[in-house]
């Protein structure tokens, strides 16, 4: 799509300006989370960012805010000026998402392996509360490495939250080397179907696939899980599966596949 283009060319130029960015990983998670406040998933007030009854997104992979910051620009809930600030002097937005920032932002996240567990106790107090309110919580697949993920994975269904939805940024990279590097053959669905967790999957790039697998009915006692497959820095050649570009810039001849492939001209990187 010429919009999700649009807004990776956006990313790449913003995180270049600033000197750094998680490139590889917004552009594999940037489909889901534009669908999810652009396609009629999350519920929420544009007027009114702590509207009680809100749904809740937390980015627990938070090096993937700029990501996240860039489609609360295109949904017209942060401004150009905030956006643009990422990492200048002085800086409106940082590398990661921050409560203190910016009021549509649920969670401060960028130490991995937390944003589920945080997520868990707002479906509790939803549920408490007698609230239908969904909470949504996008982890990556290297991130759970965490042992956090898994003590939250394993009280939810206990406790029967519904209203408690994680997705999957399943991209198969973690950091610097393959997730099968490093935890082997990890078998999602049948580790958190064995916690109790109702497992989807679909393809994380294709936003009516995503958003379908999200409207399915499903079992209101019991969390689910999203398995989205993407691929990691999906929509720039040499980023695409590259396990190096977890942390890193174009140097003079990558710039130029960037600049031909997201269409970005000479003067947009002055």
């Amino acid at each position: 799509m010429d919009d999700l283009k649009a807004l990776r060319k956006k990313i790449f130029i913003t995180g270049y300006k600033g000197g750094m960015a998680h490139l590889a990983s917004c552009f594999s998670s940037l489909e889901m989370i534009y669908a999810l406040y652009l396609k009629g998933i999350l519920r929420y007030d544009p007027e009114d960012p702590k509207w009680e009854d809100r749904d809740r997104f937390i980015l627990s992979k938070g090096h993937a805010g700029l990501a996240l910051y860039c489609v609360l620009l295109e949904a017209g809930l942060i401004s150009e000026e905030q956006f643009s600030s990422y990492l200048q002097e002085p800086s409106l937005i940082g590398g990661e998402p921050c409560m203190r920032d910016c009021p549509w932002i649920e969670a401060t996240t960028g130490s991995l392996g937390h944003g589920l567990s945080m997520g868990l106790g707002m479906a509790m107090a939803f549920k408490a509360d007698g609230k239908d309110s969904r909470v949504y919580v996008m982890l990556g697949d290297g991130e759970c490495n965490e042992g956090t993920i898994w003590e939250a994975a394993m009280m939810a269904p206990s406790v029967k939250l519904g209203n408690l939805i994680a997705i999957l940024d399943c991209n198969n990279i973690q950091k610097m080397d393959f997730v099968a590097n490093t935890l082997g053959e990890p078998n999602w669905r049948a580790k958190w179907e064995a916690f109790g967790w109702a497992v989807d999957e679909c393809d994380g790039h294709d936003m009516d696939d995503f958003k379908a697998v999200l409207e399915k009915p499903s079992d209101p006692e019991k969390p689910r899980l999203i398995i989205a497959h993407t691929v990691k820095g999906k929509g720039v050649s040499v980023m695409e599966n590259n396990p190096n570009w977890h942390f890193k810039l174009p140097g003079r001849k990558e710039l130029k596949v960037f600049k031909a492939e997201l269409d970005i001209s000479d003067q947009e990187m002055e």
